[in-house]
């Protein structure tokens, strides 16, 4: 029996396939989706050598934007030193005794972002958790200096209800007095005075460099002699906030994903009006010296340019901007749209801005054109749920940093590596993202893009694909179909697939209705304008349902050889990838099905084997949130009151895990990690004490397959009835609101990334399966599959103690094996 029957009837048997990771293979080779290539890991610019295995040897993606890399998902680094994260066995500590006798300070700085509530939050809670004693600093630095109430201790019930709020709680100021010596001697006395020897710094490059400063003259700042032999060093641990997403050596900064989800909240508002218009509008977009708000934009909605600081237009850059305006308009496109970051350059280093674009699109081309400069808007509004998570993740690893600092540990940041939270040297991280503003203001723009990161690189790559619009000539045929149940950035991704296709000179067919319109023959050509503003749409345009090939395989095959199709792609969920296995499988019988066919995972669930991401899952997983949060503000009024509420997911707990980590959920019931009746009791038990604080209120979330017999109603009326007379219940079925909605920034460039990567992928392997005048592929590299493979755990079940531990449950964190602090800077002589 071969791998893929085996594979078949296992699937088919096992119906828990949410718990299994598997990875994908072909023939010999580990093909790696790596989280850190999506929106962009300022990792990598360097040689062949600094191309590290970090990731080929690991598996580890992240709640970070996925690149889709098809074809070499490896990624590569000059920060990271070109080796595996450093995991040092030690004997273990009891966690709740970490910080005992210790005191933690946690002070925001320098300009705001989404998310930054979440990380005072985890800080707090887990510092607590510790047995340790932390304090808030309102109005960062300035504060510090100030002192009195400005420094306040922080409790359990203090941080409640911060998650879902913007901006910073506790406050945030330029502050001139700590730039100074004397100004910096009055906060090491304050924090003396408190016994605080632990501080916790939220804030961009700047923040994070003058506490190394404040860090490194500790002792000289320190006037308390008989106070300074107890606090002798500072330790100082950094968050990187900003929503610019300039930092070296994080894959993402909180506040980066909110951001654009309040730019495309705007460009979605706007394209409506302009299309009615047919209008030109010019967006400018933060960014001083970092493009990556403006490029990833321009990715998400499919801009028609993008001026960003780290690659300025070519000379005579006016008349290409307006041929390609005059172009769009003549395939009968009613709006274009340019995105511009605040800190665009031309060539001599003039700044390009929305006035210059709009008189030159106005004066030139006659159109009715209109600029909007979105400003602090985008600093604004509720983060998204990936900020709340990375600010969690990064709030409790920045308290365990500091526990486990000695005086010879170097200030360190906590970035986010792929799927892990790691420590980096501080000042090396500032060091390395100096470098490319050097580079820029040398006017070394291609050196810059690399500085920026593979990521920052290949989406830059991706947008100069995409704007092009010439093709050579192919004969090639490709079809494209949705399979299983829809979901937010199916579009997305067929777009890009048709546009790239073309792009190839190959002929682009649109397959309606999945499987069933393959065998029906409902089968329809693409053109460049046939997905013209697809990438913003959710659901699935081309139709799609969960039919399975192998019933009509007959008359697949016979329109597969009528349309001649020469290869395949198939976007979609669990039936996607079974489907792809069955046609995979049919090759031995019918010849037609010998052709090139890549499958990309696009489901709610998250549950497709090979990936540790899904096209959909996060605009689903932030819809959950959205409404958790409306749920909770429900309960917060009423008072002591539970909410039980059923998320999709199948049996992958996905969705109920991250989305009660980003709500606050004090418990959440999925397949992967069994509970019985006296895990019930407890949590019963946990809410009733949870009831006798000031924060009378509850939320449980249940995937909607974690148990058979522990149905939602089951839950909710064992809560309701051990609950009684100290709080009452209700219950919340979310259903298919959960696959409905736009598509988020994350999806959107997700599947625009995966759609390129299919179809370059499948050029490739059309040259190589070209016999004899036909194209002839049968081999198993030739279907772009994943293979069948087994490992225990899924990387976001890791994150479930986390989620436990913030919501008060007396459990163990294993600290057995802790993360050293790793290297930016390559030793070599350059960056």
């Amino acid at each position: 029996m071969c791998i893929l029957q085996l594979s078949l009837l296992l699937f088919h048997w096992i119906p828990h396939i949410g718990l299994a990771v598997f990875i994908w293979q072909f023939t010999h080779r580990k093909i790696q989706l790596d989280a850190n290539h999506i929106y962009g890991s300022k990792y990598s610019s360097g040689s062949d050598e600094s191309k590290s295995e970090l990731c080929a040897d690991r598996k580890r993606t992240s709640t970070n934007y996925l690149d889709g890399t098809l074809n070499n998902l490896s990624c590569s680094t000059t920060i990271h030193n070109g080796c595996h994260l450093n995991m040092q066995r030690s004997a273990s500590v009891d966690p709740t005794k970490m910080g005992v006798g210790k005191a933690i300070a946690v002070l925001t700085s320098g300009g705001d972002a989404q998310g930054m509530n979440a990380a005072v939050r985890a800080t707090v809670r887990v510092g607590i958790y510790t047995g340790a004693k932390v304090y808030f600093v309102h109005e960062g630095y300035q504060g510090l200096v100030d002192g009195g109430d400005n420094i306040r201790q922080a409790t359990w019930e203090s941080v409640s209800m911060m998650l879902q709020l913007g901006g910073t709680v506790i406050g945030s100021a330029r502050c001139q007095d700590f730039r100074s010596k004397e100004g910096r001697a009055k906060a090491a006395c304050n924090l003396v005075k408190l016994g605080i020897t632990n501080l916790c710094v939220i804030g961009g490059d700047g923040s994070l460099t003058g506490a190394n400063e404040f860090r490194n003259e500790w002792s000289e700042l320190n006037h308390y002699q008989s106070e300074a032999k107890r606090s002798s060093h500072l330790n100082i641990v950094g968050m990187v906030g900003s929503i610019d997403n300039d930092f070296c050596g994080t894959d993402m900064t909180i506040g980066t994903d909110s951001a654009l989800h309040r730019i495309m909240e705007v460009v979605d508002a706007i394209t409506t009006t302009a299309q009615s218009h047919q209008r030109a509008f010019i967006l400018e977009v933060m960014g001083r010296h970092c493009g990556y708000l403006a490029l990833i934009t321009a990715l998400a909605c499919g801009a028609d340019w993008v001026f960003i600081p780290e690659m300025p237009p070519d000379e005579g850059w006016e008349d290409h901007l307006c041929r390609r305006l005059t172009y769009q308009r003549s395939i009968g496109n009613r709006l274009n749209v340019i995105i511009v970051a605040e800190g665009a350059l031309d060539r001599h280093g003039k700044p390009i801005t929305c006035d210059i674009i709009k008189n030159l699109v106005t004066k030139k081309l006659g159109f009715d054109t209109r600029a909007t400069i979105l400003g602090h808007v985008q600093r604004g509004g509720t983060p998204s749920a990936f900020d709340r998570i990375l600010g969690s993740r990064m709030g409790v690893e920045a308290v365990m940093a500091l526990l486990e600092a000695t005086p010879d540990t170097p200030a360190c940041v906590v970035s986010l590596s792929g799927n892990m939270a790691v420590r980096l040297p501080l000042m090396e991280c500032v060091q390395v993202t100096k470098e490319v503003t050097k580079a820029m203001a040398e006017g070394r723009f291609e050196e810059a893009v690399k500085l920026r990161g593979k990521s920052f690189e290949n989406n830059w790559n991706t947008y100069k694909l995409l704007a092009h619009v010439t093709a050579p000539d192919s004969n090639i045929n490709i079809a494209i179909m949705n399979v299983g149940a829809p979901c937010a950035g199916m579009n997305a991704a067929v777009r890009s697939a048709v546009r790239i296709g073309i792009l190839q000179g190959h002929s682009m067919l649109a397959v309606h209705d999945g499987f069933d319109g393959l065998a029906h023959g409902t089968i329809e050509p693409m053109t460049w304008g046939y997905v013209g503003g697809w990438t913003g749409k959710g659901g699935s345009n081309l139709g799609t349902k969960r039919s399975l090939p192998a019933r009509m395989i007959e008359e697949i095959s016979l329109n597969i050889a009528k349309f001649n199709i020469h290869a395949l792609v198939i976007i979609g969920g669990f039936e996607a990838f079974v489907g792809g296995l069955e046609l995979w499988n049919y090759r031995e019988k019918y010849e037609e099905l010998c052709i090139p066919l890549v499958v990309i995972p696009a489901t709610v669930s998250n549950n497709i084997p090979g990936s540790d991401f899904s096209i959909g899952a996060d605009t689903a997983l932030n819809t959950i949130t959205t409404t958790c949060d409306r749920i909770k503000q429900s309960a917060a009024g009423t008072k002591r009151r539970v909410f039980i509420i059923e998320t999709m997911g199948g049996y992958c707990g996905y969705l109920a895990t991250m989305a009660g980590l980003a709500a606050g959920a004090d418990a959440a019931y999925i397949y992967e990690e069994q509970f019985g009746i006296h895990d019930l009791e407890t949590n019963v038990e946990h809410l009733l004490e949870k009831m006798k604080t000031t924060v009378k209120r509850g939320l449980i979330l249940r995937n909607e397959k974690c148990n058979a017999n522990y149905t939602t109603d089951f839950i909710f009326n064992l809560y309701s009835e051990e609950g009684k007379g100290v709080f009452d219940c209700r219950k919340n079925v979310l259903g298919h609101m959960q696959q409905g909605g736009t598509p988020t920034p994350f999806d959107r460039n997700f599947g625009t990334k995966m759609g390129a990567k299919a179809v370059l992928w499948l050029t490739e392997k059309l040259k190589e399966c070209y016999r004899h005048g036909r194209i002839f592929a049968n081999t198993p590299d030739s279907a772009l599959i994943p293979r069948f493979h087994f490992t225990v755990t899924q990387w976001w079940l890791k994150l479930r103690p986390i989620l436990k531990i913030l919501a008060k449950y007396k459990i163990s964190l294993d600290t057995s094996e802790t993360a050293t602090m790793e290297h930016v800077i390559k030793k070599r002589g350059t960056v």
